[in-house]
């Protein structure tokens, strides 16, 4: 059975190991201003930046992203992996402190330390706008692991795709019969975000999730569930200077290389403390 005490660090894992698609080399692309990328991507009613969470640079990124759009009164509101849908700073006034913020959102520092992701929370709530929660909350886990519905959900070969990245993303850790239900729980937390999205949508506005690289995917994540009329624009944040292929997002934006990391060292670890316990 699985081990829900894994859960938060299986999902940090997930979104920051590599995609297993085919990479491509390329260099760091020109550096422009918030304002110029911008350009690019709007008119959208939602924008998705996908990132590796732990690359300091890509948060640094959204919250400038954030605070351009926010001075502009573009921004409709910031959702966020990092906090459970059904959590909110709607209720809070402008200069709300970070403390009231983070327990509005029922901020879980151990999973997302504020110290990466405060700065862009605060830029949405210094300005007057709502930060979402709209991660799947892990009371809903279970269910979603024995809903056989959500094979259904995407195209077979995308379902194929997401069961792969599984057994990746857990560094083939997982018994086999794992795979398809924690590949469920991947896509009602997708489906999830999409709906806090949708129910966030102001016309002339763009409403910004941030999430995992995975969660952004347009084949894989988040677009797939979103309703069809809606603008879409999704943006991988990638360390390391590589592209991803063209159809999975809209746009690339290439940073510096994060060092190098053994991402499965401590997942095996937790693997091996129940059989150490019993020895």
């Amino acid at each position: 059975m699985l081990n829900f005490s894994l859960a938060p660090r299986i999902a940090r894992l997930l979104s920051a190991t590599a995609l297993l698609l085919s990479l491509g080399a390329c260099s760091l692309q020109p550096r422009l201003s918030d304002e110029e990328r911008l350009a690019a991507w709007l008119p959208a009613d939602v924008l998705l930046l996908g990132e590796q969470h732990d690359a300091v640079a890509h948060q640094r990124v959204q919250q400038g992203l954030v605070a351009t759009l926010a001075g502009r009164g573009q921004l409709a509101a910031l959702a966020l992996e990092m906090a459970d849908s059904g959590t909110s700073t709607a209720g809070l006034p402008s200069d709300a402190s970070p403390e009231q913020v983070r327990a509005s959102l029922k901020w879980d520092d151990t999973a997302w330390p504020w110290v990466a992701y405060g700065p862009v929370v605060m830029s949405a709530q210094r300005a007057g706008v709502p930060v979402l929660g709209a991660n799947l909350p892990r009371g809903d886990m279970r269910a979603s692991m024995a809903d056989s519905q959500l094979d259904l959900r995407l195209p077979a070969p995308a379902f194929k795709a997401q069961q792969q990245l599984i057994r990746q993303g857990h560094c083939d850790l997982l018994p086999e019969g794992q795979i398809t239900p924690m590949t469920r729980i991947q896509i009602a937390r997708d489906r999830r975000m999409a709906d806090t999205l949708a129910k966030a949508v102001q016309p002339g506005k763009v409403v910004v999730l941030i999430s995992g690289s995975v969660h952004a995917d347009k084949l894989l994540g988040v677009p797939q569930h979103l309703p069809a009329g809606l603008q879409v624009k999704s943006v991988r944040l990638l360390a390391g200077g590589k592209s991803l292929p063209g159809e999975a997002f809209d746009s690339v934006w290439a940073t510096e290389a994060t060092p190098d990391k053994d991402y499965c060292a401590g997942l095996r670890e937790q693997f091996r403390k129940p059989a150490t316990a019993k020895s």
